[in-house]
């Protein structure tokens, strides 16, 4: 039994989307969130900026006693999982691309023409092909292509309207139709705020979430350690913090996870690294 918190991080928003997941399959355990809201977005960044950012929040969440960290951002796990895991041996760090590639690889029909959406540091690392190959090496038909705009336009909430239908459409019509496209791998934690809309104006296109896949990682990993939280866990407080705690955040918590703050336990916190 292990009480600690397990710490979340994000270059924004997007990993929030992670938490329905964890909360649902994992309701005894204590989240300690941070979005990097001041420093949005990471994807177009250069990998040593990308790093150092990483390794600022790496310490932060040892400071607060985490038992785990997960890396709810596939920019930062494509480009700096490796060193966080170095710098921090004795914290199990959990990146959003390998589990997700392991699910691509198993449930995916072989003959399926594969689109990875992603930022463009993920995209350039080819994280994600080299990963889904390691399981599959057969595969023939994985493309990929950076949407960069997506993870601005999510930030600010603009969502539900035809601004991001439009920018859906100058992302992805050419590119479907080029790469006869019927799986989709939302390679970044944003991108499943925008699910309803590819599902509405490409219905036929299966989705796979990077979100919910790192839920079912953790769920491995803790069984794997024994360090599940008990099942009277008194220390029940989720701290979400950001470093621009801005009203767009605490919306978004929110609207994510679909009950109000009280009775979610939540705490926000404004943090500048």
């Amino acid at each position: 039994m292990d009480n600690r918190p397990i710490g979340f991080f994000d270059s924004g928003i997007g990993g929030l989307t992670s938490i329905p997941y964890i909360m649902r399959q994992l309701p005894a355990e204590r989240i300690v969130f941070f979005g990097d809201t001041a420093r949005t977005p990471y994807g177009s960044k250069s990998p040593q900026t990308i790093r150092q950012f990483t390794l600022q929040i790496g310490e932060f969440m040892a400071k607060k006693g985490v038992k785990m960290m997960v890396v709810a951002c596939n920019t930062i796990s494509a480009t700096s999982l490796d060193e966080l895991q170095a710098a921090y041996p004795d914290i199990p760090v959990i990146g959003v691309i390998a589990p997700t590639a392991k699910v691509v690889a198993r449930d995916v029909p072989p003959e399926s023409h594969i689109g990875i959406l992603a930022t463009k540091a993920t995209i350039r690392s080819g994280a994600y092909v080299s990963k889904i190959l390691e399981h599959d090496p057969s595969r023939q038909h994985i493309y990929s292509t950076a949407c960069p705009a997506f993870v601005p336009l999510i930030e600010e909430g603009i969502i539900d309207n035809q601004i991001m239908d439009l920018t859906i459409h100058y992302y992805l019509d050419r590119f479907v139709e080029e790469h006869q496209i019927d799986t989709f791998v939302l390679g970044c934690t944003h991108y499943p705020l925008i699910a309803d809309n590819l599902r509405r104006i490409y219905p036929d296109i299966r989705l796979i979430s990077s979100s919910k896949e790192v839920a079912t990682a953790v769920n491995i990993e803790l069984s794997r350690r024994h360090m599940y939280a008990g099942p009277h866990n008194q220390e029940k407080d989720n701290v979400f913090y950001a470093s621009d705690l801005s009203e767009n955040f605490v919306n978004m918590i929110q609207r994510i996870l679909g009950r109000d703050q009280d009775e979610l336990n939540i705490r926000f916190k404004n943090l500048d690294l």
